[in-house]
């Protein structure tokens, strides 16, 4: 007998009525024959009110550690009413059904709270609830440590439980959200994006590191270790209602066709640092990206290049914004021991990207992408690429324009 793991958002949960339709969704795969989990998200807005919540009650008291184990046991709650409400209805409509919390699963996770990596699932509970016939409706975003304390799994963490529950039982997975697919680029953005059939997991990968929201990255990175069948749709639709509708994440060996650009993301969630008159020799990297590092700032996109004084050279990098402030005082602190002139940051800036498996044999995608956004007065910043992306840094103003332009150039409304 097949099994499939559906994953329900906050805003596919947001309300009691969606809720029912959430129900009938699950009963419509239950009534195919299949043994079917789901995994939800807290109601819409409630983790940011649990969140509030521990914020207005303030920070340990001197000599005591941080409470990152009570805040996660407080903003794990909203998953469990969800789950609760989800079961109860199931059961008013006639089928089995029980709730699980991620410690009666158990999702087994690391300790650091608040960002928890999954280590296990072992699946003999979930198992026994399958040949029991009843849906396994699970809360998602959250977990347990080995001495039994609850962790959450970051934000989009849902999206991580569910892929991980179906490489545990073995099943795929279907993660239902607002939007009925994955797209070309943010149709909010460019009115011509056109519904992606598949995508390959890497992909998708890249789509969502880099500005996509409508998978979280950690878990598709799963669903490709795993090699776990995942499938985007929407949930704002009754059963039956729309066939075939949803993107399929699969291997690539599973696309017939291998366009050369799939899609264009972009993020505005972008700052960029710039360092002056760097000393320019070997090991200077390696201390102002050591320092960053040991205080958790992730880097994305690095440049160097030579300064106008002998020996000296000018150093750009992009971070998320949220981190810019700490970066620079992490540099400024570490100014005199490393020796450079001046910091100066810019959080006027977004990130623009084109993504294709079909870059690996196609020459011609960076000219055509720096020749397109040239034609619309584009000026590129800073330029990073790996096998299947093209990432450029612009003027957050251009965001827009820049990614219509390339939507068009690469003929993704024409999919």
């Amino acid at each position: 007998m097949s099994r499939l793991v559906m994953k329900f958002g906050g805003t596919s949960v947001a309300d009691l009525e969606r809720i029912r339709r959430v129900a009938r969704l699950v009963a419509a795969e239950v009534a195919t024959g299949k043994q079917v989990a789901v995994v939800v998200s807290a109601m819409s807005g409630k983790t940011n009110e649990l969140v509030a919540w521990t914020d207005g009650a303030g920070r340990a008291a001197a000599g005591l550690p941080e409470s990152d184990d009570e805040y996660d046991a407080i903003v794990a709650s909203g998953e469990q009413v969800t789950a609760g409400l989800l079961a109860m209805t199931l059961r008013n409509m006639g089928h089995k059904a029980r709730s699980f919390l991620g410690w009666q699963v158990p999702i087994l996770t690391d300790e650091a709270h608040g960002r928890a990596r999954i280590e296990d699932i072992p699946p003999q509970n979930l198992e026994a609830c399958f040949e029991a016939g009843e849906i396994a409706v699970i809360a998602g975003f959250q977990g347990v440590t080995s001495n039994q304390r609850i962790t959450t799994l970051g934000r989009g963490g849902s999206d991580t439980s569910a892929v991980a529950i179906a490489a545990a039982v073995k099943g795929a997975c279907d993660i239902y959200t607002d939007v009925d697919g994955v797209y070309t680029t943010d149709p909010r953005i460019e009115s011509k994006a056109k519904r992606l059939a598949k995508i390959s997991y890497e992909e998708m990968l890249e789509m969502a590191s880099l500005g996509a929201k409508v998978l979280q990255t950690r878990s598709v990175e799963m669903a490709m270790a795993h090699r776990v069948p995942v499938r985007v749709l929407s949930s704002f639709v009754e059963p039956g209602e729309a066939p075939g509708q949803g993107t399929i994440v699969c291997d690539e060996e599973e696309i017939m066709e291998k366009r050369i650009v799939s899609g264009v993301a972009y993020s505005r969630d972008e700052a960029k640092i710039t360092l002056l008159g760097l000393p320019d020799h070997p090991g200077v990297s390696s201390q102002i990206f050591g320092r960053l590092a040991d205080a958790n700032v992730n880097v994305d996109m690095i440049v160097q290049s030579r300064a106008r004084s002998a020996d000296t050279a000018n150093m750009e990098f992009t971070v998320g914004k949220r981190d810019a402030t700490r970066a620079v005082e992490i540099v400024r602190a570490a100014q005199a021991e490393i020796g450079f002139e001046d910091v100066a940051v810019d959080e006027d800036v977004s990130k623009v990207s084109v993504i294709g498996v079909g870059m690996r044999s196609h020459a011609g995608v960076a000219q055509s992408m720096f020749q397109a956004l040239a034609e619309k007065n584009i000026n590129i910043q800073v330029i990073s690429t790996s096998e299947i992306k093209i990432s450029v840094l612009i003027d957050a103003a251009y965001t827009e324009l820049a990614v219509r332009a390339l939507h068009a150039v690469y003929g993704l409304d024409q999919l």
